[in-house]
């Protein structure tokens, strides 16, 4: 996690926000004390970083809707 003061906190808040974005937290401090911590929002939605990024973007790589949806009882008989 990444600690800044309020004054670096305030001159580079645009570079903070993007740090954000990818994951990152952040935590404010005025005079060495934490008073704040800024932090992703979760959105539901899965955090995807270099590679995979790209091949979700592209399509190349697509996750059904019901990827997590519990198997079939008729499927599972066949592993006990």
């Amino acid at each position: 996690m990444k600690t800044v003061g309020v004054f670096e906190a305030k001159t580079h808040f645009s570079a903070l926000i993007e740090s954000v974005a990818h994951g990152e937290e952040v935590l404010v401090t005025k005079k060495g004390v934490p008073i704040a911590k800024i932090v992703p929002v979760d959105t539901g939605a899965p955090r995807v970083f270099g590679i995979a990024r790209t091949l979700f973007e592209s399509g190349a790589i697509r996750v059904s809707d019901d990827f997590d949806t519990p198997l079939p009882r008729e499927f599972l008989k066949k592993f006990e």
